[in-house]
């Protein structure tokens, strides 16, 4: 089987599986802003139409609020 790394878990790649579909996989309900794939960054508009290639590692960056 293929993987990709998210933090600690480790996810089951499948073709064309997008940032959203992702998030859901891991069921974490956290409004991420941006990802970042290898070493490319995605904002959250994106998720949904970004693919993520197999053997990817992916960080996923929450919203910071500050003033």
């Amino acid at each position: 089987a293929i993987v990709i790394k998210v933090a600690d878990h480790t996810i089951e790649w499948r073709e064309g599986m997008t940032i959203s579909d992702l998030i859901v996989e891991i069921n974490d309900p956290y409004p991420y802003a941006v990802a970042r794939i290898n070493q490319t960054y995605i904002s959250r508009p994106n998720f949904d139409k970004t693919t993520i290639p197999d053997n990817a590692e992916i960080y996923l960056i929450p919203m910071v609020a500050g003033g």
